[in-house]
Order: structure tokens, then C-alpha cells, then sequence
């Protein structure tokens, strides 16, 4: 077989098969997806997140993160931070509304939100990878954290926590959220320290992996003050009048009725407020 006939075959095939790891247009949005089998970064069209003063009752964890965030934005030197405490209190919300804030006031420095699933942590070596070179700056984004006893995902998240040889890329920092302040549940960690061997070193590798996270932002249950000023404060932005008297009673009952306070219950009787009220809501 000749040599032109070769080079036309390798063509084809390459045509067939293109690499796995080609990135999209990294300009062309603001936030992606990362996905494997192949690797690829997904764009995300239009970002589900709420503005930044709409979080209420987290005012010095909002305050911290968005600090840290327009450091990282301008260049300089920022921290890899843990979101974790009670369910429903915003932590989530508060990376993306976040990002939004920053991205507005310098958008100069193309900040990406680049979220990563939980499962996929053992490809994120090859992610740091396609970031490291690429233009911008990118937060990795893990939402709901956690591992189990015989997980060994948490040692592929040390590549971004500790940087391995290489380092974690100067343009890359990490914000997880976690229901869980040592990212595992209380119990097993008191099992483990219980029947190891070596008592203290049974658990240290996976209990130390949130002390590398240079900030750590704590979310608490909310009290009935913040949860009606969290009501008030979307009605206010989408418009939406009411009697202060029937939307405090309204409010009342249906935390009564769910068994707990927190932003995403206010969140969703705000929703079914404004639907028997004919208030479209985005969001």
C-alpha cells in the first residue's frame, strides 16, 4: 500500500473518531457542564439561579464568597471553598448567584462556572487538564458532596484540593456544597475510631479532606423572621402585592405543614403564592 494511500486512511479515521477530549467554544457561555465517555464540557445556555440580595439570612457566608470570588476574578490569590450545613438554606444558590454577581461586575475575566458531578470526580484530573491552558478563570462547582464508608472518590478530589505534582492550575478553584461538615456521615466516623486498629488514623485521611478547603461557610436552620423576610423579599422583586396580614398567615401555615423552615420552603410557597395569584415567576 502507498504512502499517499495510508495518509488517506488515517484521515478518514480521524474523521470517524475525533479525539474525546475536544473542548466547545469556551466564550461561547458562561457556564458548562462536564461530562464523560467522552469528555466534554456541555454549555448551559441560561444559568438557574436567583440574584445575589435575594438570599436572605446568609448575609456573612454571601459576604465571604463573594470576597474570595472577585479575588479570584481579578487574579489573585483565592481559596477553595466548602458550603455545608442544613438542607435548603441556599448553599447552592449562593455559588451560582455568585458567580452571576462577579461575572456582571468583571466581565474582563471571563469566569466560567464548570459544574462537576459527584460521580464523575475520578475524571478530574483529565478536566484540570483542558482547563489548565485554556483562557479565563473557572470555578469547579460539586453540589451535595459526601462519601461512604468504602468510597474512594474523595482521593480524586485531593488533584484539585492539593494539586498533586503538577499543582492545581492557578486559573481553577473549587466550591462544593455539603449537608455534611467532614463530608461523611457522624456515625461512621465514630464506628471507624470505634473498631480500627489504629483508632486516630482511621478516619483522619477522609475526616482532613474538608480541612483542606481554605474557607469553610456554615448554613444553619433559619428563624421564622428570616423565613418571612425571604417571602416578602420575592414578592417585592416580582412584583407581587399582597396583605402583609394574609401573606404572614399564609406563610405560617405552610411551614407548618412541611415540619421545617429554610430558603427553599419559603421558595416554594412563594411559587404556589404567585401561580394563585397570576404572577409568572422565573427561577
Amino acid at each position: 500500500m502507498t504512502e499517499d494511500a495510508l495518509t488517506r486512511i488515517a484521515a478518514a479515521l480521524e474523521r470517524l473518531s475525533p479525539p474525546p477530549g475536544d473542548a466547545p467554544d469556551l466564550g461561547g457561555a458562561e457556564a458548562f457542564v462536564w461530562h464523560t465517555d467522552p469528555d466534554r464540557l456541555h454549555p448551559v445556555a441560561q444559568v438557574n439561579r436567583i440574584d445575589l440580595d435575594l438570599l436572605v439570612g446568609i448575609g456573612r457566608a454571601r459576604d465571604t464568597l463573594l470576597a474570595n470570588t472577585l479575588q479570584f476574578a481579578r487574579g489573585l490569590p483565592a481559596n477553595n471553598a466548602l458550603l455545608w450545613g442544613a438542607r435548603g438554606m441556599g448553599k447552592s444558590s449562593l455559588v451560582k448567584a455568585v458567580h452571576g454577581a462577579v461575572t456582571a461586575q468583571r466581565p474582563e475575566s471571563g469566569l466560567k462556572l464548570v459544574e462537576i458531578q459527584r460521580e464523575d470526580l475520578p475524571s478530574i484530573g483529565r478536566l484540570l487538564d483542558l482547563l489548565r491552558g485554556a483562557a479565563g478563570r473557572f470555578i469547579l462547582y460539586c453540589d451535595d458532596l459526601s462519601f461512604s464508608h468504602d468510597d474512594q472518590h474523595y482521593k480524586s478530589l485531593k488533584a484539585v484540593l492539593d494539586g498533586g505534582v503538577e499543582g492545581r492550575p492557578d486559573n481553577v478553584v473549587l466550591y462544593a456544597t455539603s449537608n455534611r461538615r467532614h463530608l461523611m456521615p457522624r456515625d461512621m466516623i465514630e464506628n471507624e475510631r470505634g473498631s480500627a486498629i489504629s483508632p486516630s488514623e482511621a478516619v483522619e485521611e477522609k475526616v482532613s479532606l474538608s480541612d483542606r478547603f481554605g474557607l469553610w461557610l456554615g448554613f444553619h436552620a433559619c428563624d421564622q423572621d428570616d423565613y418571612l423576610a425571604m417571602i416578602e423579599g420575592y414578592c417585592a422583586a416580582y412584583g407581587l402585592k399582597i396583605d402583609a396580614d394574609r401573606l404572614r398567615a399564609e406563610a405560617i401555615e405552610w411551614q407548618a405543614t412541611r415540619g421545617s423552615r429554610s430558603g427553599r420552603v419559603a421558595w416554594q410557597f412563594f411559587t404556589d403564592l404567585a401561580g394563585r395569584e397570576g404572577v409568572k415567576v422565573t427561577g
